[in-house]
């Protein structure tokens, strides 16, 4: 028995699709399934038939966007003012 991972018709992995198929009683794999497992840290696991080999599937702009820069608070910002201050007079040898 053997692990085999699907992809759908636009070669994009299905992480539904994981079957196990018994090659050594002549179990054929079905079309559309590959047993080239997915790697780890690919945002759209995408596979190339002809290369047996998964690639990213996303663009950076989809990566970005799953990211967000976001502005600290304002609170944020006077902690880190204040761990500032604390820390320049601690080097000063005031406190």
């Amino acid at each position: 028995m053997i692990r085999v991972y699907k992809y759908d018709e636009n070669y994009v992995w299905e992480a539904t699709g994981e079957i196990l198929v018994d090659v050594e009683n002549g179990e054929e794999i079905p079309e559309g399934y590959t047993t080239v497992r997915p790697p780890d840290g690919l945002f759209i696991k995408t596979f190339d038939p002809e290369k047996e080999e998964w690639f990213e599937g996303a663009t950076q702009e989809y990566i970005d966007s799953l990211f967000p820069e976001v502005a600290p608070s304002d609170i944020e910002i006077v902690r880190q003012r204040q761990a500032e201050i604390v820390f320049t007079l601690m080097m000063k040898g005031v406190i």
